[in-house]
């Protein structure tokens, strides 16, 4: 893995030389900087994506979301995985984890060190810092990285390269609910030849009250910062680097059985861009990346530390590239190759002082030491190709192939577990592909239609974890290190378009998408009778589950949505969407299923001010995975109200009102309370009433 980074940044390093070598000069009296390949969906035709959703805006929502997890709930089709306020991932149709391909910029990623997901890849990053949201809704584009069930890049700030100078800005925020504060700096110098953005931000979050007005546990507190430094060689070339760090403390985790005492992370990433090269060679793209965190959880503050003292120190390393040239042998032709790389790196113990047994207190407590992690890694090298084909001036299509190299290897086995299996090095050949079709059948309807064969191994914890408690239920599981790689295998057809209305009514647009996908050999974690629980073994439940893979399963659905526009400043929004999951092996549904969801939002937008009403409705969920631990799910209604104003140039200020009405609820992808006091195994409710104040200065 490391010959293969050092290649990655001797190419990048060459690539700069040479295209220094070949610069001319140039008449224009003002740098035109080329972007970076850190977006995925540009507006182009040509080249963009088929299946697409770019949510942005984020100035205009005024809350305060807790990670960038929370942008997504208001995107259609998403959900989230709460197990605490800090520890949140989004679902996306019913796919999560590493099904989803989560980057930063276009590549970037930084995995998580602990095994219950206390710190996923959406902490480690400022959700302030975000300007928008790229999602590919399935399998469908080659160029990125090993890919399940879509691809979701995260997008930050970049400065107005235009805007030459020193700027900036500041802003700060308060929640009623938690008197929770919040706030951000951020600072930039422009030139023409470089550019330096530097931020700082600060959150300090305490325990919310539900809407029954029971306290949560779900405090925490997070600083970060971050420094991007760019260099235009000339208007066709530009290197980038960018390094942040993130500091997680006193994370309470409603839903799991320990709390994080400190989260470190640290991400630097290299990008570089060459475009006009060439007739035929338009473009080469270079990214390297690195990536750390460094986790310690407790038991300190939960019931279980008057039995047993537990202390786990884990730590994960994420390191990869990617190089990529864009030809054009042809005018109707733009072909996309490159090599791309991802390595995981983990490893960590869990100490124990067991102090009473069966309980009965001992004289002399004992101590014990368990592997989590094993000392794994996980490495995938890609190879890709994707060619866009210009049918007509209005349809383009896409096809393209990809095979990953997964090696897979565990460097300091626990005994049982050398014991049950054979620990040698892995190696897995996966091939993937896509072919798809976008009309514009006018200025007013577009057309895609897509299939993509979307491969993912399986995960670290799915190969490698030893009885530990890393699911929705109190099982303790165990990974296989011989699992077959997941399949997706995903069909959808979607249009979108507008139509221009008179008398008050100015616009009527739409946009929907209808998919299905079977699976071939679905990762679940299914109870195995003839082995028994290693931690506490006389707890509930004494067996364990194993991480095997289903033979029958598939997944189908549908988004909606309608957007009314009129008098000039008006819209009316309705947003609908529906999965259904089946695993035909159990006869039951996949596990983490989201249900139909609606949202309708009346609103307006002017220049200088802006105000929305949101009614969200979730229905009941009955179609469950009893075997992963779910239970049936009430359904519920809230009511959101966000205002916003620009009473200079120069500064906005927000207020919003969270679930005005405090309703009591909680979401079905929830986690249930786990070793808490005062609560049963019940899954984590929703916050009441809440209220967010904004402000923001630039400058």
């Amino acid at each position: 893995m490391k010959t293969l980074y050092s290649a990655l940044v001797c190419v990048l390093i060459t690539a700069v030389s040479y295209s220094q070598t070949q610069e001319t000069k140039k008449d224009t009296t003002k740098q035109k900087i080329t972007k970076l390949s850190e977006v995925i969906v540009t507006g182009n035709i040509k080249t963009d994506p088929v299946l697409t959703i770019v949510a942005n805006k984020y100035v205009e929502k005024i809350v305060q979301p807790k990670n960038v997890a929370d942008l997504f709930n208001n995107i259609n089709g998403f959900s989230v995985i709460k197990r605490g306020n800090y520890a949140i991932d989004p679902s996306f149709r019913g796919a999560q984890y590493e099904q989803l391909n989560i980057q930063y910029d276009g590549g970037t990623k930084a995995m998580h060190a602990c095994p219950n997901r206390m710190d996923p890849i959406t902490t480690h990053i400022i959700p302030e810092e975000i300007s928008k949201i790229e999602i590919i809704k399935g399998p469908y584009t080659m160029r990125y990285g090993a890919t399940f069930g879509g691809i979701v890049n995260l997008v930050t700030q970049k400065p107005d390269y235009e805007d030459y100078g020193l700027h900036g800005k500041v802003s700060g925020g308060y929640e009623s609910n938690g008197n929770s504060l919040v706030n951000l700096a951020q600072v930039q110098y422009i030139k023409e030849k470089y550019d330096i953005v530097a931020n700082a931000g600060y959150r300090d979050f305490g325990n919310y009250e539900d809407g029954d007005g029971i306290e949560i546990p779900s405090s925490f507190r997070s600083t970060d910062y971050g420094v991007k430094i760019g260099y235009n060689f000339s208007e066709d070339q530009r290197l980038q680097a960018h390094w942040r760090q993130s500091f997680g403390r006193d994370v309470l985790h409603a839903a799991l059985p320990m709390d994080t005492e400190y989260d470190n992370s640290s991400i630097l990433a290299l990008d570089y861009t060459q475009d006009n090269i060439g007739e035929t060679l338009k473009s080469l793209t270079a990214k390297a990346y690195y990536s750390y965190v460094d986790h310690l959880m407790t038991n300190t503050n939960r019931p279980s530390f008057m039995m047993m003292e537990a202390a786990a120190a884990v730590d994960a390393t994420t390191t990869g590239g990617k190089i990529e040239l864009n030809w054009q042998p042809l005018d109707k032709l733009n072909i996309f190759s490159g090599v791309d790389a991802l390595h995981i790196a983990r490893d960590g113990v869990r100490n124990r002082l067991v102090k009473v047994v069966n309980g009965n207190p001992l004289p002399m407590p004992m101590t014990f030491t368990d592997k989590i992690w094993q000392n794994s890694y996980i490495t995938d090298i890609g190879v890709f190709t994707e060619a866009k084909y210009n049918l007509t001036s209005s349809s383009i299509l896409t096809a393209g192939l990809r095979y990953d190299n997964v090696v897979s290897d565990i460097q300091d086995s626990e005994a049982d577990f050398a014991a049950r299996y054979d620990l040698e090095k892995r190696t897995e050949h996966n091939v993937s592909g896509t072919v798809s079709i976008k009309k514009v059948v006018s200025e007013k309807f577009t057309l895609e239609a897509a299939y993509g064969r979307g491969v993912r191994s399986a995960n670290m914890i799915e190969r490698f974890i030893n009885h530990f408690t890393v699911g929705q239920d109190p099982y303790e599981y165990l990974g296989n290190p011989n699992l077959d790689a997941e399949v997706n295998n995903q069909f959808e057809i979607g249009f979108k378009g507008y139509e221009p209305l008179k008398n008050g009514l100015n616009s009527f647009k739409y946009e929907t998408s209808f998919y299905y996908s079977f699976f071939e050999n679905y990762i679940v974690g299914i109870v195995d009778p003839n082995i028994t629980r290693k931690f506490n073994p006389m707890a509930q439940p004494t067996n364990v589950k194993v991480f095997q893979n289903l033979d029958e399963a598939y997944k189908t659905g549908f988004e909606i949505m309608a957007q009314l526009d009129f008098l000039d400043h008006y819209y009316f929004k309705s947003e609908l969407s529906y999965v259904y999951a089946k695993n035909q092996d159990l006869n039951e549904s996949l596990p983490l299923t989201p249900p139909l969801t609606t949202r309708f939002s009346l609103g307006m937008e002017k220049a200088k001010y802006w105000a929305n009403i949101q009614y969200n409705a979730v229905s009941k969920q009955d179609e469950i995975s009893e075997s992963f631990g779910e239970t049936e799910t009430d359904g519920f209604q809230t009511v959101d109200i966000r205002l916003g104003v620009k009473p200079t140039k120069n500064i906005t200020l927000g207020v919003a009102v969270l679930n005005a009405f405090d309703e009591a609820y909680n979401n079905h992808l929830n986690f249930s309370f786990t070793n808490q006091a005062d609560f049963g195994r019940t899954p984590i409710t929703e916050p009441g009433r809440n209220l967010s104040v904004f402000l923001q200065y630039k400058f």
